[in-house]
């Protein structure tokens, strides 16, 4: 897992030569939105011990589409794994802070009182995918017990804002950035504006290291205990957002702009067009 989870997946065979020896990994192309294919797929392999689902589906404007969509994909796994592998023994959900404030929908709507700990209650009345998640985890650990299976245990992990290289994923915001700086570099040096708002821009921010939030997955899931918790899971340390603009725009060798007022706020699609 830590050697080989930022590999693209090799196409078209499923096994890759360019992987480390060693590190025998197979890769399995299947979409998870899909009950048939995930069963075909992953019920054959019944010598699975533990589960990381990092997942995640494309994001709808819609809350409820975003509930849909990421709890059957999660359930659709867990029913084709869970009854099918005895020696499973563990189970660990990656959601995000958006557990303790909503989606971006709900955001300001409630007063929450900081630091957010992992004991706090849901939100009332706030549909939330990551709830969703959770709850479809639990009932499929319940119904694993209700049959006289082997227990199996579990962990979800909320992270903060991810920092970290991922070429194939849809959370990466370092590269998002990196390829607006490079947009805006490239069309005739323009000057790298700050898209937020005042808040961000001046307000005390956290993140979360890729290969830390990996690390704990690996802890919970192997450290007796560790199991059967929810874990924050950040660096420790805060920064604002004006700090990280300028180290952004010096390694484009870029000049830069901040926050200039909500007239003059650009999002990323206006900046590079």
């Amino acid at each position: 897992m830590e050697g080989v989870r930022r590999l693209p997946p090799p196409a078209p065979a499923m096994v890759s030569s360019a992987l480390p020896r060693g590190e025998p990994v197979t890769h399995i192309c299947v979409d998870l939105a899909d009950p048939a294919a995930v069963s075909a797929a992953l019920a054959p392999l019944t010598d699975i011990t533990h589960v990381f689902y990092v997942a995640w589906a494309p994001h709808f404007f819609e809350e409820d589409q975003n509930r849909e969509a990421n709890s059957r994909m999660l359930r659709n796994v867990l029913s084709a794994v869970v009854p099918n592998c005895p020696a499973l023994v563990h189970v660990s959900l990656q959601t995000g802070s958006k557990h303790y404030i909503g989606p971006p929908e709900s955001i300001g709507k409630f007063t929450i009182e900081t630091p957010f700990s992992e004991d706090m209650p849901r939100l009332d009345n706030c549909p939330n995918l990551y709830y969703d998640q959770e709850d479809a985890l639990f009932d499929a650990v319940s119904r694993s017990r209700r049959r006289g299976a082997a227990v199996i245990s579990w962990s979800v992990h909320r992270p903060s804002l991810v920092f970290g290289f991922s070429p194939q994923s849809a959370m990466n915001v370092v590269c998002t950035l990196c390829v607006y700086a490079a947009i805006c570099r490239k069309e005739g040096g323009r000057k790298l504006r700050w898209p937020g708002s005042l808040g961000a821009w001046e307000g005390f921010s956290n993140a979360s290291d890729a290969d830390l939030v990996a690390e704990q997955h690996i802890w919970a899931a192997v450290d007796p205990a560790a199991r059967n918790e929810a874990y924050n899971c950040s660096n420790g340390d805060v920064y604002k957002w004006k700090q990280l603009w300028t180290v952004l725009a010096g390694r484009f060798g870029m000049e830069w702009s901040g926050y200039e007022g909500e007239e003059s706020r650009v999002s990323l699609t206006e900046g590079a067009s």
